[in-house]
């Protein structure tokens, strides 16, 4: 539960006003990002709270606080904390070969069969990648693998069948390489509970907090933002489906597959809600975890798994189960504090939590990249932490 920031709080509530405001009113005027709602909670008490820019620009929407946007990668948080409630309570175990569960999921390494771990799938060294990340005609492309954002008709075993069809990039365990892992592991908690993944996020994590408003579909409403890409001069709206460039490929988009309930619940990227449920599960894990996970297991989420070297989010920083951790600031250049996890979502998010400040940001956007790392993200962060 976050509460009101106290009279004594007002000060200083004031303070990152003054240096928060102008930077989002900056970022709309330079026409970088449509709209954003940013959260900030520091101790638990909610300091900082506003919605600007339009939610729908070509209608005039302006956004409010309670508009849903599409998650993106910041479903992988939630995903990752129902496999460890699972581990908790004895159902999977990290060393689980993911072949203990999926019998069909047979990938190969070096042209020899590869031995895959939860614990693997967790922290990305599982050798699996993104299609993003390949060329276009690559792979996993000519495999017909969806990188779960975009509207298909195939299953979630479907689509595994045609992950493991392509050999891995890399030994298990190895190397970290950001991948279709959590879809993976979304599948393991489907077969670990007998339930579709929907079901088992919500009756693991969304419903014991409270949360309302996420999960794998919603239906139409004005609330849902509309979603948009980096563009000149301004941004451009996404309509349909659109392949989005990203590095030497593309990441394929169709924000109207939020709508499809029929679509497989993609663990890495699938489900939609609003800041205020993600600052809550967020605050959730900062404070230990409870009633959905014991203070133990999210040390173990929140220790470097990977080492600096992977640099999840630039120098400095590795990667724990769920999201990057900050191993080196000095090297990262940030403000925040070793041991701060962090990342963000392709649709235009990026959150992070510091552990030693107390500290908690959510800042979701309707524009794709600009709001997952572009400047804006490291102009918010610098204003949270009076840099600005």
């Amino acid at each position: 539960m976050l509460l009101a920031a106290p009279a004594f709080a007002d000060d200083q509530s004031a303070s990152l006003r003054a240096r928060l405001d102008p930077v989002i009113d900056r970022a709309i005027a330079d026409k970088r990002i449509v709209g954003t709602v940013i959260l900030v909670a520091r101790d638990g008490e909610l300091v900082y709270a506003r919605a600007a820019g339009q939610a729908d620009r070509e209608a005039g929407r302006a956004e409010k606080e309670d508009d849903i946007f599409r998650f993106a990668s910041v479903t992988k948080p939630f995903v990752t904390a129902a496999a460890m409630r699972l581990v908790e309570e004895g159902r999977i175990t990290l060393d689980d070969p993911v072949s203990k569960w999926l019998p069909d999921f047979h990938p190969t390494f070096d042209g020899k069969p590869a031995t895959i771990l939860v614990r693997h799938l967790l922290n990305h060294t599982a050798g699996l990648e993104y299609g993003f990340f390949q060329s276009p005609g690559g792979s996993y492309a000519k495999a017909g693998v969806s990188d779960g954002l975009d509207l298909t008709d195939i299953s979630l075993d479907e689509n595994l069948k045609r992950l493991a069809s392509v050999p891995l990039a890399s030994e298990p365990g190895k190397t970290f390489r950001y991948s279709l892992a959590i879809d993976v592991l979304g599948s393991v908690i489907e077969k670990a509970t007998g339930k579709t993944l929907d079901k088992a996020v919500d009756e693991l994590v969304v419903a014991p907090l409270s949360i309302t408003g996420a999960g794998f579909s919603t239906k139409p409403s004005e609330r849902l933002t509309a979603a948009y890409f980096d563009g000149s001069p301004e941004p451009k709206r996404m309509e349909g489906s659109i392949a989005v460039p990203i590095g030497e490929g593309q990441l394929m988009f169709s924000p109207d597959r939020i709508l499809d309930a029929k679509q497989f619940p993609s663990g890495g990227a699938g489900m939609a809600g609003t800041a205020k449920d993600v600052l809550t599960f967020l605050e959730t894990i900062r404070k230990g975890g409870s009633p959905i996970l014991s203070g133990e297991t999210v040390t173990t989420m929140m220790q470097d798994q990977t080492g600096p070297e992977a640099q999840t989010q630039g120098p400095g920083w590795g990667f724990g189960y769920g999201w990057a951790v900050l191993v080196d600031p000095e090297a990262a250049g940030t403000p925040q504090s070793k041991g701060t996890i962090q990342w963000g979502g392709a649709y235009g998010h990026n959150w992070f939590v510091d552990p030693v400040e107390k500290i908690t940001v959510v800042a979701m956007t309707n524009t794709t990249f600009e709001g997952m790392w572009g400047q804006f993200t490291h102009d918010v962060r610098d204003a949270v932490y009076g840099k600005r």
